[in-house]
C-alpha cells in the first residue's frame, strides 16, 4: 500500500475530461505558477521541489494529475480500433464528424500548452535558486522531458503546432505560428538526449512516479519508431536493456492493480493515492452487476487477435473451436477482457446475456455496448479500490515495450535476426510465467512484422499505445474502416432473429467511417484561431 508524503503524476497522450471548462482565452499566454510572485519565490530548494510539484501535477494533457487521466489513455486506445465507449468520444475521433470546434480537441490542445507554460516558467527561473548543483541538474531533467513529451505527442496528434520555449506576453502568445512537425521533433529529440544524460537510472520509493533516464529514453525510442530511425531506435531501446535494471515480471495481471506498482517491468506510470490523489478508471470499467457504469466496450476484432495456446492463430490454429471460441487461448485474452458467462470476478460471474433481466445485459444499451467488458485495471480486492476511489497506478511505459520496440527497429533496419534475439526480446514477453506462450522461431521478416504487430496489439490493450501504433503504421484508417462486432450469441446464425449477427454469430454492432488523408491529424482548435489569426488549419477541416 502507499504510504509516502507526496506523489507525482506522469499521465500521456489524450485527457479526456467527461465536463469541460473550457479556457477563454490563448492558453500560449503566461500562466503563474501560484498566487506567489516570482520575485519572491525563486530562492530555496524547497521553492524548486514546489515548483517541480506543480509542473508534475498540472492537470495538463500529457503529464499533469489529473482525476480523468487514466480513463482518458483507454479512450486513446479504443480510437484504434480495440473499442468504444458510450459517450462515442472514441466514435467521434473515427467516424469523419471530427471538427475544430469539437470540444475534447481544444481541451488536450490547452491542457498540453498549459503545462508547457509551467515547464517554461519553471526552466526560465530554477537557476535562480541556490541549492545542489546535481539535484538542480535532475530536476532540468525532468521538466525537459515532461517538454519534449508534451510537444512530441502535439506534434503526433496535431502535425505542426508552435513551438514555444520561453514565456510570452499577451501579444506574442497571439501571434506565434505553426513550426514544422519534423522541427517540433527534432527540438524533442535534442531535449530527450540531454535529459537522459543527467537523470538517474531508478528512483526510491519515496520519488516513486519521477522521470527517470530509462523514461527519457524510452520516449525517445517511441519518437524515433515514429520517424522511421530505425538504427537510432534501435540504439536507443539498447541502453535501457544495458541498464540491466528492468525485467520483464513473471506476473501479467498484477501489473495493472496496487500489488504490481513497483515492478521493475514499469518504466513510467501515471501515480495515485486513494482518497487523496485518486482517479475515476474502475468507475467507467466495472460492469453494473459490481456497480459500476461499463462505460467501454472492447470489439470482437481485439479478442479474435489472441492467438491460441499453440502459438497459432484462430484461423490457423486446430485448437481453434469456432462452436467454443474462447477455449485454449492466450491467457492475457483473459486477463484483460470480460466475456460473458466466463469471467468471474469478485465471486461472482460476469454475463451480458441478452433479453434477460441481469444489470450488464446486451440490449441494456443499444448500439453502444458490444457486451464484452474491461478487465485489465479492474481490482479484485474492493478494500484496495472501489469504482469511484481508486489509488492503483496506471503503467504507461513498461520493459515490454522497450523489448518489442527494439526487435522491431533491428527487424525494420534490415539487420538479421536470429533466435537468440528472439529469445532476448519476443519470446520473454511472451514467456512471462502466468502467459508461457509458445515462442517465436521465425526470422522471415514479412511474417516476423505481422507477429510483433499483433504482440503488442494484445499485449498492451486499453494501455494507450494502440493508436501510435496504428499511426506510424499507416494503417489507422483500415483499422477502423471496418464492420466491428461484440460478443458471440448463436452457433445457428442462420436461425437467430434475436439480434443482427454476422455468419459466425458475433452480434454486427459498430461500423465506423474513418476519413484517410484527413483524420490522420486532429484540427487546429477553432477557439485557437479566432484568438491568432496566424494559426493555419490542418486539410479538410
Amino acid at each position: 500500500m502507499k504510504n509516502y508524503k507526496y506523489r507525482y503524476t506522469i499521465c500521456t497522450c489524450l485527457t479526456i475530461l467527461f465536463s469541460l471548462s473550457g479556457c477563454k482565452k490563448d492558453l500560449l499566454d503566461t500562466q503563474p505558477l501560484s498566487s506567489i510572485s516570482d520575485a519572491t519565490f525563486w530562492r530555496t530548494a524547497g521553492d524548486a521541489t514546489l515548483a517541480l510539484n506543480g509542473v508534475y501535477d498540472s492537470g495538463a494533457g500529457f503529464t499533469g494529475y489529473n482525476f480523468w487521466a487514466a480513463t482518458s489513455m483507454v479512450n486513446l486506445d479504443l480510437m484504434a480500433g480495440n473499442g468504444s465507449e458510450k459517450e462515442l468520444i472514441p466514435d467521434n475521433f473515427t467516424n469523419g464528424t471530427l471538427n475544430s470546434t469539437y470540444g475534447f480537441v481544444g481541451l488536450y490542445y490547452t491542457q498540453a500548452y498549459n503545462q508547457i507554460t509551467r515547464c517554461n516558467n519553471f526552466l526560465a527561473n530554477i537557476d535562480r535558486v541556490t541549492m545542489d548543483a546535481g539535484q538542480k541538474a535532475v530536476m532540468i531533467g525532468e521538466v525537459r522531458t515532461i517538454r519534449a513529451y508534451d510537444y512530441f505527442n502535439l506534434a503526433l496528434y496535431f502535425g505542426d503546432v508552435p513551438l514555444v520555449q520561453k514565456l510570452l506576453t499577451v501579444e506574442e502568445a497571439n501571434s506565434v505560428v505553426r513550426t514544422s512537425k519534423s522541427q517540433v521533433w527534432s527540438f524533442c529529440e535534442a531535449e530527450l538526449k540531454g535529459a537522459a544524460a543527467v537523470l538517474p537510472v531508478s528512483v526510491s520509493a519515496d520519488r516513486l512516479g519521477h522521470i527517470t533516464s530509462a523514461a527519457a529514453l524510452a520516449i525517445l525510442g517511441r519518437l524515433q519508431l515514429a520517424q522511421k530511425k530505425w538504427a537510432d531506435a534501435a540504439a536507443t531501446y539498447r541502453s535501457i536493456i544495458d541498464f540491466n535494471y528492468y525485467s520483464i515480471d513473471p506476473r501479467y495481471r498484477e501489473l495493472f492493480l496496487n500489488a504490481g506498482e513497483t515492478s521493475r517491468e514499469i518504466i513510467m506510470s501515471m501515480q495515485y493515492i486513494r482518497d487523496t490523489y485518486n482517479h475515476a478508471l474502475l468507475q467507467y470499467l466495472t460492469p453494473e452487476t459490481w456497480g459500476g457504469w461499463h462505460q467501454y466496450s472492447p470489439f470482437n476484432e481485439l479478442v479474435e487477435a489472441y492467438e491460441c495456446k499453440d502459438g497459432k492463430t484462430i484461423g490457423e490454429s486446430p485448437l481453434y473451436d469456432k462452436n467454443n471460441p474462447y477455449q485454449n487461448r492466450d491467457p492475457r485474452m483473459d486477463f484483460n477482457i470480460m466475456i460473458s458467462d466466463r469471467t468471474s470476478f469478485r465471486g461472482r460471474v460476469y454475463s451480458a446475456k441478452p433479453g434477460t433481466t441481469l444489470p450488464d445485459r446486451l440490449n441494456q444499451y443499444p448500439g453502444v455496448w458490444s457486451g464484452y467488458a474491461i478487465y485489465k485495471f479492474l481490482e479484485d480486492d474492493p478494500a484496495v479500490a472501489t469504482t469511484n476511489n481508486t489509488g492503483n497506478n496506471f503503467p504507461l511505459i513498461r520493459y515490454a515495450e522497450v523489448l518489442l520496440g527494439y526487435l522491431e527497429s533491428q527487424l525494420e533496419a534490415g539487420n538479421a535476426i536470429d533466435q537468440a534475439m528472439l529469445d532476448a526480446t519476443i519470446n520473454k514477453v511472451r514467456g512471462r510465467a502466468v502467459v508461457s506462450m509458445p515462442a517465436i522461431t521465425t526470422s522471415d521478416p514479412v511474417l516476423l512484422r505481422t507477429i510483433i504487430r499483433r504482440e503488442r496489439r494484445v499485449e498492451f490493450a486499453f494501455e494507450g499505445i494502440r493508436y501510435f501504433d496504428c499511426l506510424r503504421w499507416g494503417i489507422i484508417g483500415s483499422e477502423n474502416n471496418q464492420q466491428f462486432t461484440g460478443m458471440k450469441l448463436t452457433n445457428d446464425p442462420s436461425n437467430y432473429k434475436d439480434y443482427p449477427v454476422n455468419a459466425d454469430g458475433y452480434y454486427i454492432y459498430k461500423k465506423r467511417n474513418f476519413i484517410i488523408g484527413k483524420n490522420e491529424l486532429w484540427p487546429i482548435p477553432q477557439s485557437e484561431r479566432d484568438l491568432n489569426k496566424n494559426l493555419t488549419q490542418n486539410p479538410g477541416y
